[in-house]
């Protein structure tokens, strides 16, 4: 019986750890980055929840139409004073009542009240495509980092076996008389620097990792990795600028907040002006009673049943200037919204035209890293191998070294650069992030 309770509880731990385990991707690629930080980040999930709270306040609105309704029962008792003392009698006396009212006429407060709360629905949806816009660039480019680290780990680990290769072989010559001990040390300390900038750049990976890795929210004892794609090419086909700017000016989320603020302040302004015309509005209850000692229960309540309906104006005569000050500030609004409309324009047109430019001079740059590597590379062949039958001293290997190391680091910024920006580009024109 004990080893049964034990299973159980054990069952039920077990249960419960697996359902708090949060649903990993199988593989981290980067659109699998991107979907699970749209999905689990917390700031997005926070306006998320706004929206559900706007979206309450919509629903509110929308039965503001209709009329209330509300119900009342009160129960009266006394005390009769006998031979015997005090007594609490009960029932002696109820009434119950219904009470229900309904605007009939507000200058179109109430639709104009539902119009703004669906706008701010809107809005609310349109700030979290926004907040999932900027994630998804964050992503992207500490993913590209972490890439580019992982590039060129594999380009020092070639060099440092090039270097460590010279090493075994200055060593033969060193002890057959052929090498200076100068030169011999060189090779030594020109490995130990190899050393020293492979365990640098993997360094940067892991703060790499750490970055993404933080960015997705992720446990600190999760072991995240990454998945590298089968290419990473570097695409020169470019959309016009004009193209771009006018897709994004017709899609991106903050344009179109900035519309809909426009017309939410507009509907404002509306709702101020209905404020100082009257309001017509529809009332009515139904109530009956019943005392103790004045008949039947049943016939009282029938007989005293009351149902007054009628109707009631409201007219603003002077209210210390309240409403005229909300049609003022809302007027203020409206040139407020359209100006916040203008700069966000602005500001869009400007982002995507400095995107435009950067990704030309990546792309430039990139050419010329790529032609500055390969000549960089066969140069460095030809002086490894000039260096094994001895025709040049150690500083020529040396500095070629040096400059092949920095042609490649050029390479790779150049290229996940370019990598970065056409992404960035592309997706102001609403093209999905894709290493593809």
């Amino acid at each position: 019986m004990k080893s049964k309770f034990f299973f159980l509880i054990f069952s039920c731990i077990v249960i419960e750890i697996f359902a708090q385990t949060p649903n990993y991707p199988n593989a981290w690629t980067l659109e699998n980055c991107i979907a699970y930080a749209k999905e689990n980040n917390i700031s997005i999930h926070s306006l998320r929840l706004s929206k559900n709270s706007t979206y309450q306040d919509l629903l509110q609105a929308k039965e503001a139409k209709y009329p209330s309704l509300s119900g009342t029962v009160s129960q009266g008792l006394f005390a009769l004073n006998g031979s015997d003392g005090l007594h609490m009698t009960g029932a002696p006396s109820q009434s119950i009542g219904a009470n229900s009212s309904m605007t009939l006429y507000h200058a179109d407060y109430i639709k104009n009240n539902e119009t703004s709360k669906n706008l701010l629905v809107q809005m609310a949806d349109l700030s979290v495509q926004e907040s999932e816009n900027n994630i998804t660039l964050n992503i992207t480019q500490a993913y590209l980092n972490i890439l580019m680290n992982q590039e060129n780990i594999i380009s020092l680990e070639n060099v440092l076996k090039t270097t460590q290769t010279q090493l075994k072989q200055g060593d033969q010559l060193y002890k057959a008389g052929s090498l200076s001990k100068l030169n011999y040390l060189q090779i030594q300390s020109q490995v130990a620097q190899d050393q020293y900038n492979l365990t640098a750049a993997q360094n940067n990976l892991r703060t790499n990792t750490v970055n993404l890795k933080q960015i997705l929210q992720l446990p600190s004892n999760y072991d995240f990795q990454i998945v590298k794609p089968d290419s990473i090419i570097v695409d020169n086909q470019l959309k016009t600028l004009e193209d771009v700017q006018n897709l994004a000016q017709n899609q991106r989320p903050e344009i179109k907040y900035s519309e809909l603020n426009v017309e939410n302040s507009n509907t404002n302004l509306k709702m101020a002006k209905a404020s100082i015309q009257p309001t017509l509005s529809l009332s009515g209850n139904i109530s009956t009673n019943y005392s103790n000692g004045k008949g039947n229960y049943f016939n009282q309540l029938g007989n005293n049943f009351y149902m007054p309906i009628g109707l009631s104006l409201g007219i603003p005569i002077y209210n210390n200037r309240i409403y005229k000050t909300q049609i003022e500030k809302s007027k203020i609004a409206i040139e407020q919204a359209n100006l916040d409309l203008q700069n966000t324009k602005t500001i869009l047109n400007q982002q995507i035209e400095q995107s435009y430019i950067n990704l030309q001079n990546a792309l430039s740059q990139y050419d010329s890293a790529k032609t500055q590597m390969d000549i960089s590379q066969q140069s460095y062949d030809i002086v490894n191998a000039q260096m094994k039958i001895g025709s040049i001293d150690y500083v020529q290997l040396q500095q070629q070294r040096l400059l092949y190391i920095q042609s490649v680091q050029n390479f790779l910024q150049a290229k996940y650069t370019a990598v970065l920006n056409k992404q960035i580009y592309e997706f102001y024109a609403d093209n999905p992030i894709n290493l593809k």
